[in-house]
């Protein structure tokens, strides 16, 4: 992907700083897999899954203490 996206980790809030955390998660699967039909194919796989969701909500949250520690955890 040649696409720069990412111009900061700075953000206002915190819901900014976790749907920034969302889509950092979502890109890094894009980078990983950047064939749109295989992703498209292995969703079921995944999305019925308990550990495959829970994997997917650990990397959120992995995401959004990069966030958070880079915005200060939004303390003045």
């Amino acid at each position: 992907m040649t696409d720069t996206w990412l111009k900061s980790l700075i953000t206002a809030t915190p819901q900014e700083g976790f749907e920034l955390a969302i889509t950092m998660s979502r890109r890094g699967v894009k980078y990983t897999q950047p064939d749109s039909a295989t992703l498209k194919k292995l969703r079921p796989e995944y999305a019925d899954s308990a550990d495959g969701l829970t994997a997917a909500s650990q990397v959120i949250a992995i995401n959004f203490q990069t966030v958070a520690a880079a915005n200060n955890y939004w303390r003045s």
